[in-house]
């Protein structure tokens, strides 16, 4: 919860696996995580919804989010096309992004960080370990103040 709100913190999760989402959005109600979880599933969405472009433009109902869990690996724009588009984007180059991805590849964590994520999270391959890696990243969330986004 945002304390000094009162309002639920929004993740948008990115991720073009419907069974990754699927497994996301049961790990974080197992949690029973108050945050609200929005999702797209691609880059391209992704760069729309920060936009508030279209459907996204109504940020009562599409909220900026505080937390984007980013796969790497996606059509049309992947997460390193939109690591890249974020950071040039004045209003929210700040915004707090943890990659969340099955890539194991050294390479792919640098280049991550290069591009400016917070964090690289390889996607646990257990239901039990996703649970666990979300739990953590939603104390995490509760503990930490984020830089505000304005649009």
């Amino acid at each position: 919860m945002n304390q000094s709100t009162g309002e639920k913190h929004t993740i948008l999760l990115v991720d073009d696996s419907q069974n990754d989402r699927f497994l996301l959005r049961a790990a974080f109600g197992k949690v029973k995580s108050d945050c609200q979880l929005r999702e797209v599933h691609n880059g391209e969405e992704a760069v729309a919804y920060l936009k508030g472009d279209a459907i996204y433009s109504d940020r009562t109902k599409y909220p900026l989010p505080i937390l984007m869990l980013l796969d790497l690996n996606m059509p049309m724009k992947d997460g390193f096309g939109v690591l890249t588009w974020v950071r040039a984007q004045e209003l929210i180059k700040r915004l707090s992004i943890v990659v969340m991805t099955a890539s194991t590849r050294t390479e792919d964590m640098d280049r991550a960080f290069d591009l400016g994520a917070n964090a690289f999270i390889i996607k646990p391959a257990r239901f039990d370990e996703l649970i666990a890696t979300i739990r953590s990243l939603d104390d995490w969330l509760h503990h930490s103040r984020f830089p505000s986004l304005t649009q």
